[in-house]
């Protein structure tokens, strides 16, 4: 019998209703508790004991990624980012590495868009001092007033794009990797360089994968760059923004404000001090939040992972896919 390690953090609380599913395939499971990622220490202790995998953010180091191999065949990961697993290792030890390309694609262009609109239209702030007894107008700004930057336009990025767009935003992008000119022409976005996009964006949003190219991109270099007073809003990965220097340019009041959906640590330690600015608006890692994305991910890790281990899918549709 395989056995499948099942780690990820959306899929547990369901665990019960997916077990038919194993059991047809004759998958026995092992089922660790898990709150935010599995780290290369837990993961360790179960290494030799699963054929595949489903994850999470878990860490599949290279040490993990050896100490699991020969037995290990699959890692199915629950949505799209694999930056926690090193791709390398897998391609050497012959470990499929599967994902779901795209998944969020809506729920996350939908969240940058309520960031802006919140900044924009300022409804937290006069919500609070409404709440405090305060009854003061505080001025906003039309979305078609205001210009974005967007850092990464694959998917995402092209879906805020076209909503962007459709509130009169004027849009800059960049990226490492050249942009279909029927889009570009088709939404009117203009590709810069990352130096004048930081400086002429009123909002710059993060998109992009982590990789070696993005890994603390935005820094106290980069920040430097920006517009004054912009707002930074990053959905993506948190290493790609350099918190302690985020941190200062927003002390310093050189940025306007913040939005953070990631954090270079997870959870975010109460201790930050991104918890005390009143200009920062936080939340848990989750910009993904959709029900029917979250429905279509958990069926297609699901048949990502039996494909890896070399048995039909086919069955899936016994369990009203």
């Amino acid at each position: 019998m395989k056995t499948v390690l099942l780690t990820a953090p959306y899929m547990l609380p369901f665990v019960e209703r997916f077990r038919p599913v194993f059991d047809h395939y004759g998958l026995q499971l092992i089922v660790p508790d898990v709150r935010e990622r599995m780290e290369e220490a837990d993961i360790l202790k179960y290494a030799g004991q699963f054929d595949g995998a489903i994850c999470g953010d878990d860490r599949y180091t290279p040490a993990v990624l050896e100490a699991c191999s020969p037995r290990l065949k699959v890692i199915s990961k629950w949505g799209t980012g694999v930056d926690s697993i090193h791709a390398e290792t897998c391609s050497r030890l012959n470990i499929q590495l599967r994902r779901t390309p795209n998944a969020f694609t809506t729920p996350v262009a939908d969240s940058v868009m309520g960031y802006m609109l919140a900044f924009a239209r300022r409804q937290p702030w006069m919500s609070a001092q409404m709440k405090a007894g305060i009854w003061e107008k505080i001025p906003g700004k039309a979305l078609s007033e205001i210009t974005l930057g967007i850092i990464g336009v694959g998917a995402i990025g092209k879906a805020l794009t076209r909503r962007a767009r459709a509130f009169g935003m004027k849009v800059y992008g960049t990226d490492i990797i050249d942009v279909d000119h029927v889009f570009v022409g088709e939404t009117g976005i203009e590709m810069t360089s990352l130096e004048y996009l930081l400086s002429n964006s009123d909002f710059i949003s993060v998109n992009c994968d982590l990789n070696p190219t993005s890994q603390h991109l935005l820094n106290a270099k980069t920040l430097a760059q920006a517009k004054p007073g912009a707002i930074v809003i990053n959905t993506a990965r948190g290493p790609i923004i350099h918190e302690e220097a985020l941190v200062a340019a927003l002390q310093s009041g050189h940025l306007g404000g913040a939005a953070l959906d990631v954090f270079e640590h997870e959870p975010l330690p109460h201790t930050s001090p991104l918890m005390t600015m009143d200009n920062v608006l936080l939340a848990p890692h989750n910009a993904n939040s959709s029900p029917a994305a979250w429905e279509r991910v958990h069926w297609n890790t699901i048949k990502n992972l039996l494909e890896g281990l070399g048995l039909d899918p086919g069955d899936l549709k016994l369990f009203n896919l």
